[in-house]
């Protein structure tokens, strides 16, 4: 109960315009966002007892983008870097990610990924987040991030480059994150584009004891100092691919920092 109340006051400590009912411009809920995190809150306090280094390079307020890499089989990795905003941040902060496309097909999933600010990653919604002065979690691998199996779990596949016109267009500082012990969660051996495709969704993660149930592996996330570049976002494409190559560069050196620092909590 003590914890449910704390979440709720983080909550409502969120520097956003929530109105009379609790609802933002943006249709996010007070109600929704203190279930969800009551929850995610256990998840990582209790389960993954994530370790978040760096917290003091994110914008206390303001545009920013946290960009990183994937890790586990599915967002459990985006899940726990919203988490860490909200409860360690100082003041809370509500960062917003671009959902997958196929969530707006599920019923539940829709509602409660509008209701805690998670938009459909269209480019106009997150350049409309960040000129509203929002926090945007953007992992540029996509899809592919997430389908890693267990033997590639700290390895980066190719970045896609729009958060980068995105972050020139918008004047947003890019802050990199790397993100660890997700593939030691959800240890990926095969994924089932089959089963995905029963179940509305691209595939569906195989592990060593059957479906992707996570394990309470240790998960670690490292924050970096935010990377700032210049331009307006219609550079030549050569130009986006040496700044998308320098926050590659800089969220795999993070990696390895995590790795580390994971390595010392499980010794």
């Amino acid at each position: 109960m003590a914890r449910d109340e704390a979440v709720r006051d983080l909550v409502d400590r969120l520097e956003l315009p929530f109105n009379s009912l609790g609802i933002d411009p943006y249709g996010i809920s007070k109600k929704h966002l203190a279930v969800f995190f009551g929850v995610l809150g256990f998840l990582y306090r209790r389960y993954f007892r994530v370790k978040a280094v760096g917290l003091e390079h994110v914008p206390p307020r303001g545009r920013a983008m946290l960009v990183g890499n994937h890790s586990g089989g599915y967002a459990l990795d985006g899940a726990m870097v919203l988490t860490s905003m909200l409860l360690e941040m100082e003041p809370p902060r509500l960062a917003q990610g671009m959902a997958e496309k196929f969530i707006n097909m599920l019923p539940v999933g829709s509602l409660w990924s509008s209701r805690c600010g998670q938009l459909t990653g269209l480019p106009e919604h997150a350049e409309r987040l960040l000129m509203d002065d929002r926090l945007l979690m953007v992992f540029p691998e996509g899809a592919r991030g997430t389908a890693k199996l267990y033997k590639e779990r700290h390895s980066l596949v190719d970045f896609g480059t729009g958060f980068m016109r995105l972050a020139l267009k918008t004047k947003s500082p890019i802050v990199p994150l790397g993100f660890v012990g997700g593939g030691d969660a959800v240890p990926t051996v095969h994924n089932s584009a089959t089963l995905g495709k029963l179940m509305g969704v691209p595939y569906v993660p195989i592990t060593p004891y059957g479906l992707a149930a996570p394990l309470p592996a240790r998960l670690v996330v490292h924050y970096g100092k935010p990377l700032v570049f210049e331009g307006s976002g219609d550079e030549e494409d050569s130009v986006i691919v040496g700044y998308v190559d320098q926050v590659k560069t800089r969220i795999a050196e993070l990696i390895e920092a995590a790795r580390a620092d994971r390595k010392g909590l499980e010794s």
